[in-house]
C-alpha cells in the first residue's frame, strides 16, 4: 500500500521525552492521515543516552514507527539522511519536525489543509521560547538571507515544514555535496527562489522541559559563521540551481 506521508524526526539524547514525542505525533497525525498511510521515521543521531534503546523497545508497540540509528553527524546530517530515506519510501509528502517536544502536532493540520496549494510549506515560531542569545542569532540570519539572496524568510531554519516528495527530490539534488551545517536554510531559500508560496504559517513553540541544548553559545557563534560562509559560497550557484528546479514543472 502506498504511503501518503513520512514524518522525519532527528533525535539526539532525548531519553526523557522520546516515547512521549512518538506517541504525541503518531496519535496526532492519525487524526489527519489514515494510520496505514503514514510512517514516523526517527533518525537517532548517535545518542549517548537511552534514546536509541527506547526507540527499539517501543517499535513493537507502534507499527507506524521506523527507528534508524547512525553515528553522530550533527542535526543537519541527520535531517538530510532522514529526508533521503523518506524519499526512498516514496510517500506523496514528507514532513519534518524535531524530537524535543517543543512543537504541537495540532499545527500540522494547517499545513495539511494547504498541501495542494504549494510544494513546500513552512512554519514560523511567532513566539519563540529560546534563550536571548539564540533569538539574536535568528534575527541576524533573517537579515543575512536578505543581504545575500535578496529574499526574506521569517524562520528559515524552523523544523516544521511540509514537502511534496517530488519537489523534495529536486531540492536534495541541489544541495552542496558536503552537507551544510543547516541544510534546512538552503532548502527554504531554494523553495522561495523557485516561486513556492511558503505561507509562513505561525506555529506553537513551547519551552523545552527535558534534555538540554546541544550547541552552547561559543560553538553556536562558530557554526553561525560557518553557515554564513556556506551561504555566501552557495550564492554563486543559486540561479542555475533554481532554474534546474523549476524546469519540468
Amino acid at each position: 500500500m502506498s504511503l501518503e506521508l513520512v514524518v522525519v524526526i532527528p533525535a539526539y539524547n532525548e531519553e526523557e521525552c522520546i516515547q512521549q514525542v512518538v506517541a504525541h505525533w503518531i496519535n496526532g497525525i492519525s487524526t489527519f492521515v489514515s494510520p496505514d498511510k503514514f510512517k514516523l521515521l526517527i533518525i537517532n543521531d548517535g545518542s549517548k543516552d537511552r534514546t536509541g534503546a527506547i526507540l527499539d523497545e517501543i517499535s513493537g508497540i507502534y507499527p507506524n514507527l521506523i527507528a534508524k540509528h547512525q553515528l553522530n553527524g550533527g542535526h543537519g546530517n541527520a535531517v538530510v539522511n532522514g529526508y533521503r530515506m523518506a524519499v526512498e519510501m516514496n510517500p506523496t509528502y514528507v514532513f519534518q519536525t524535531d524530537s524535543d517536544d517543543q512543537f504541537d502536532v495540532k499545527d500540522f493540520g494547517n499545513f495539511w489543509e494547504k498541501r495542494n496549494q504549494s510544494e513546500f510549506i513552512l512554519g514560523y515560531r511567532k513566539v519563540r521560547h529560546d534563550d536571548p542569545f539564540r533569538l539574536v542569532i535568528t534575527r541576524i540570519l533573517k537579515f543575512s538571507l536578505l543581504f545575500i539572496y535578496g529574499t526574506y524568510i521569517d524562520d528559515a531554519n524552523i523544523p516544521f515544514r511540509l514537502f511534496k516528495t517530488s519537489f523534495l527530490k529536486k531540492l536534495l539534488h541541489a544541495l552542496p555535496a558536503r552537507t551544510p551545517f543547516a541544510p534546512n536554510i538552503f532548502l527554504a531559500v531554494l523553495a522561495k527562489k523557485s516561486g513556492q508560496n511558503l505561507f509562513n504559517i505561525p506555529v506553537i513553540h513551547r519551552e523545552r522541559e527535558t534534555g538540554e541544548v546541544s550547541i552552547r553559545h561559543f560553538k553556536l557563534l562558530k557554526v553561525c559563521w560557518q553557515s554564513f560562509k556556506e551561504l555566501l559560497a552557495f550564492r554563486v550557484h543559486l540561479n542555475s540551481l533554481v532554474k534546474e528546479i523549476t524546469q519540468g514543472k
